[in-house]
């Protein structure tokens, strides 16, 4: 499985999640900025895993079995991780 490209990294491991390839399985490190309620109510948690479907204007996401759309400015707040 693909994982995410190591330029991007930071010391934690972590990456955003329009940083990540298609079809990256990951896990939710954390959420920052002012969408982080609208996303935990979408149902992005930490340590939920995810795997990256689309990447358009809207990134398709699956997550617990959904498929989820977020845009792009949303994605920016998903901080992820490579499963270890």
């Amino acid at each position: 499985m693909p994982t995410a490209t190591a330029k991007y990294r930071s010391a934690e491991g972590a990456v955003t999640l329009n940083q990540i390839g298609l079809n990256c399985d990951v896990r939710i490190s954390g959420l920052v900025g002012p969408g982080c309620d609208r996303l935990r109510d979408l149902g992005f948690c930490e340590q939920m895993q995810l795997r990256k479907l689309s990447n358009g204007r809207n990134l398709v996401c699956s997550l617990c079995g959904a498929r989820m759309a977020i845009s792009r400015e949303l994605a920016e707040q998903v901080l992820v991780a490579p499963l270890q």
